[in-house]
């Protein structure tokens, strides 16, 4: 892992050189297609970009072509469209790209973008079923800081506006501080809400707030009750 990651810092920094390489098709990093792009497309991407999508990524002649494009994407972070910082909050799906997958699409294409062998190429879906959203009901709108009257299991959290970085924490009453959210270039447009591995218990007393200020909704389980307002 350290090996790669000092491999993929070098192709970065010698990013100018790369480059002018790039237009001729010189092949500068063992990273391939084949054996590990695709992989990371087929567990990432496939949602919005499967086949008979306005811009399907199922295999390397559909890739090729956006290659510089996708780099640029997945070092802002702007794809996938997850909206959330990973590892902060235990999230299920985490759709977001680890910093070891960004790094590894951008080390391939600097490095030439190459295929390698065919027969690496795992089998892959034409389309991929993004997963059923549990059902859950609001226990209530946050707009930045709210306390609670009641314990809850927290479902999930909603944002109702946009957010360039916002984080959200719960402080409980003996101190102790849950990260819960940080949202990320989130898009509000895109109605998600964001649920957590296992719902999260909150005592009652417990401060929910976010950094900047921000509306957001507290979802629980639809079986659960919610608390008295």
């Amino acid at each position: 892992m350290q090996t790669l990651l000092r491999l993929v810092t070098w192709s970065l920094i010698g990013g100018g050189v790369a480059f002018r390489l790039f237009a001729h098709d010189i092949i500068t990093t063992n990273l391939t297609y084949s054996r590990d792009i695709s992989r990371i497309l087929g567990k990432r991407c496939l949602t919005c970009h499967g086949a008979g999508s306005s811009i399907p990524l199922t295999s390397y002649q559909e890739v090729r072509p956006w290659a510089v494009d996708i780099k640029d994407q997945v070092l802002s972070r702007a794809m996938p469209p997850w909206g959330a910082v990973k590892g902060f909050g235990d999230l299920k799906p985490d759709d977001g790209l680890s910093q070891e997958e960004i790094m590894i699409i951008a080390a391939w294409v600097i490095g030439g973008a190459p295929q390698g062998n065919p027969a690496l190429f795992p089998k892959m879906p034409s389309n991929v079923i993004p997963p059923s959203s549990p059902p859950v009901r609001d226990l209530q709108t946050v707009a930045t800081r709210t306390v609670l009257t009641a314990p809850v299991r927290l479902a999930g959290i909603r944002p109702e506006a946009n957010a360039s970085s916002v984080r959200i924490t719960a402080r409980t009453p003996d101190g102790r501080i849950e990260p819960l959210l940080w949202l990320y270039h989130f898009n509000a447009g895109s109605s998600r809400t964001f649920f957590f591995r296992e719902p999260v218990p909150l005592p009652s007393g417990t401060v929910i707030e976010s950094s900047d200020p921000l509306r957001f909704a507290l979802e629980s389980s639809a079986t659960e009750i919610s608390p008295a307002p």
